[in-house]
């Protein structure tokens, strides 16, 4: 053989040694790859979601607060603020942002893009990596954190079967939104849906083109480019104006627009979603009592408890989010201008005892201890084991805190026994605002900021009720003696022998204007809130039948059945006096105020349906004619302040003068404004046809009070806030309130206009006549 072709031999050998090396290598590699996908696929690594995991993730869902008219009110939940919307609810430009982004091939793979993984490969990750948009889920989802090390490999692999399993299981689009709803974009923003609300009040579909941007900007790290971190504070909009450069890339958006959007800057709306802030927080903190309340008696049908805070179910409630927002800016908008003025009064120089009047020292030191050991600080110290003496130490030693002020929160450095004395002086409102004919509560203002005082002063809250309690004992005299409100009755002082209810001593009532000479019609007593003429009518009827009436109108409050009642002595809440009042708005049918229409699971499935709970209490017609009563409140008496025409004049301090009510209402009213003893509570009751909303204005403790009726009596106190409010929501014309006349009952026989009553009745002798006393 010649060495040329022996040499031929040897590279042929050589050449298919070659080609069996690669061979080997690359069935090597590729068994490799199986065994590596098989190995993972069996739980080596860790396990891996079976089927039924991949079709129902578990995340936690918080449960959606809903108001009547759609809007999102707060939500219930511990770590995860989530709440899922579906693909349709994500606007074009959000989607296009997201895949321009992070996976621009998304449409044409399967879970796993080969071409950015061989890239990634190659450049050894340097110029990108390729992790698709399902492989980003299925770390979220299942896998966790990324690893470190070799388990950094492992995790990859997981990640690939997981998202190609998911792609099997789901279409793109839910893909697309299950990676929305999955994210945390930091401050509580958990999902699109509560990012795009935390961020920029809105809807997810609402957002525009440079605020998806934003968000999904944020998908790299939620932490680094926060929008509220000062720390970082142009990361956030050059990684905006990234995304923007991408969208542009892929032909998503104009350069045109690219480059105005880029200009611009983030536009946040930071609107914060807790437990403590956002609109309605005193309605939620009572709705999470009656949610619990609901899942102790209603479990799942397979025996289990719902989650409140991770089932993500949905109450759809009867607040309506416009109205809740007009009474809490009528309270933001009327009660610094009060407390200005209360604390212009009470300075030491004023009133040493300041908050307080009318109190001994010794009295100061009672309540003030009494308050220490009622207070959070003296449970979770005593909790803890501390003792007496070193749970009131503490209290006079200086701490840091932060304290609230009309004017905004303070931090400061203040005796914790300093704080209570500082929040003592503080006046407080309630309100709440039903549809007297539904039964729906509108609005509810259970005081004026919950991160600092968490009590609620419309459900929890019962106080002395003054003169709104006097439509009662005329509406029993009316139901029981058939009256007029153009009957006349003497002013005179009267002394009511009290043996017979259980009083040792006799009742002489007094006329808070010291008048009691002549006599007055029903109409003009009530709008003079003359007391002398509620107790005769109250000696005419009895304190039971009273009673009686209002335990019908839905009151379960304990009131004694003495003739004081009349005036207001009881306590009881704004939710029980708006309850009580809607009665007579409502032709004398009493309706259980309802705050929830219905409960659904997060797929829907309605789980409770609230049923409506009416009874007939009294007449239409006694209904009516207490009504016009009331209208003469503002008409002619306390009330009238609704009607006149004033300058929208304050004090520098924002004290406003009291002398000046540009409310200017025209349409008809009928309220009852009550002042109790000493001006300790101001209370305020309006109604126009289809709405019924009940004020008090208070501090926490009846010690702290005006120590005039100038700025103490309830037309100073709670009606401005009622008139605020309503006339934001007349001013609405979304929300339709009633403007008109209530409506007449048919065949009335007792006579309301009072003009045409006196000209029948001087034709018509003999004078009326009504029974000294009925048997009851």
């Amino acid at each position: 053989m010649s060495k040329k072709t022996k040499t031929k031999e040897t590279k042929s050998h050589s050449y298919q040694a070659y080609i069996r090396w690669f061979w080997v290598l690359f069935l090597s590699g590729v068994t490799a790859v199986v065994m590596l996908f098989l190995l993972a696929s069996w739980g080596v690594f860790g396990e891996l979601p079976d089927y039924t995991i991949l079709e129902n993730p578990k995340t936690n869902l918080a449960t959606e607060i809903i108001s009547s008219d759609g809007k999102t009110l707060g939500k219930f939940y511990f770590n995860d603020n989530r709440t899922p919307v579906s693909f349709e609810e994500l606007p074009k430009h959000l989607v296009d942002a997201l895949i321009a982004t992070e996976d621009a091939r998304f449409y044409e793979h399967s879970g796993i893009d080969a071409r950015g993984t061989l890239r990634a490969l190659v450049y050894l990750g340097n110029k990108g990596g390729a992790s698709t948009i399902s492989q980003q889920l299925a770390r979220q989802l299942f896998v966790g954190v990324r690893s470190k090390g070799l388990d950094k490999y492992t995790q990859k692999v997981k990640e690939w079967i997981i998202s190609t399993k998911l792609e099997r299981q789901y279409t793109k689009e839910e893909i697309i939104a299950m990676y929305f709803n999955i994210y945390d974009f930091g401050n509580n923003a958990d999902g699109i849906r509560s990012a795009a609300s935390i961020y920029f009040n809105k809807e997810p579909n609402e957002l525009d083109i440079k605020e998806s941007a934003m968000l999904v900007g944020m998908f790299k790290n939620s932490a680094l480019y926060n929008p509220r971190d000062h720390k970082n504070p142009v990361g956030t909009r050059n990684r905006r104006n990234v995304v923007l450069d991408q969208m542009e890339k892929y032909g998503y958006i104009s350069e045109t627009l690219r480059d105005s959007l880029k200009a611009e800057d983030l536009g946040l709306r930071y609107t914060p979603q807790s437990h403590r802030d956002g609109i309605a927080t005193y309605f939620r903190a009572y709705l999470d009592g009656f949610m619990k309340d609901w899942i102790r008696n209603n479990p799942k049908p397979d025996g289990e408890k719902y989650n409140l805070y991770g089932d993500g179910l949905k109450v759809y409630t009867t607040i309506d989010s416009r109205m809740q927002t007009y009474a809490e800016e009528a309270v933001q908008q009327h009660m610094p201008r009060l407390q200005a003025e209360f604390d212009h009064q009470n300075t030491p120089d004023r009133n040493p005892t300041a908050p307080f009047l009318e109190l001994t020292q010794s009295e100061i030191d009672d309540l003030m201890n009494r308050g220490m050991r009622q207070s959070e600080r003296w449970r979770v110290m005593k909790k803890a084991g501390k003792s007496d003496k070193e749970i009131i130490a503490s209290f006079n030693e200086p701490t840091d805190m932060t304290i609230f002020s009309w004017k905004g929160e303070i931090d400061t450095i203040m005796k914790p026994m300093d704080s209570m004395r500082y929040y003592k002086k503080f006046l407080h409102p309630g309100l709440m605002s039903m549809d007297p004919l539904t039964g729906h509560v509108k609005a509810w203002v259970g005081g004026m900021n919950y991160r600092h005082f968490q009590y609620d002063h419309v459900y929890q809250g019962k106080r002395q009720v003054g003169s709104t309690f006097k439509p009662f004992v005329y509406a029993t005299a009316i139901d029981q003696l058939h009256l007029s409100p153009c009957y006349k009755m003497p002013r005179s002082q009267i002394t009511i022998e009290a043996l017979k209810y259980g009083n040792p001593e006799p009742w002489t009532p007094k006329n808070s204007d010291g008048e009691y000479a002549g006599e007055l019609t029903l109409e003009a007593a009530l709008a003079s809130s003359v007391n002398t003429v509620t107790a005769r009518l109250m000696d005419k009827v009895g304190p039971q039948p009273v009673i009686d009436l209002v335990k019908k109108l839905g009151v379960e409050s304990n009131i004694p059945a003495v003739p004081s009642i009349g005036l207001g002595t009881a306590d009881l809440s704004v939710y029980e006096m708006v309850a009580a009042y809607a009665t007579f708005a409502n032709q004398g049918v009493y309706t259980k105020p309802v705050m929830v229409t219905h409960i659904e699971d997060k797929n829907g499935t309605i789980l409770y349906q609230f049923t409506p709970e009416s009874r007939d209490v009294i007449s239409e017609e006694t209904a009516y004619v207490t009504v016009k009563l009331m209208e003469g409140v503002t008409r002619g008496g306390s009330g009238t302040r609704l009607r006149t025409k004033g300058a929208d004049a304050y004090r520098a301090d924002y004290r406003e003068i009291i002398t000046g009510y540009p409310y200017q209402f025209t349409n008809p009213i009928a309220g009852k404004t009550g002042t109790t003893q000493n001006q300790s509570d101001g209370w305020f009751m309006g109604m126009v046809p289809n709405l019924v909303t009940g004020v008090w204005v208070g501090a926490q403790d009846r010690a702290t009070h005006f120590k005039t009726i100038t700025y103490g009596q309830g037309a100073a106190m709670a009606l401005p806030i009622w008139a605020l409010y309503m006339r934001s929501c007349m001013e609405d014309e979304t929300l339709d309130v009633n403007t008109g006349e209530f409506p007449v009952p048919e065949n009335l026989s007792i006579p309301v206009d009072c003009e045409a009553y006196v000209t029948e009745k001087a034709e018509n002798a003999p004078t009326e006549v009504i029974p000294d006393e009925l048997d009851f």
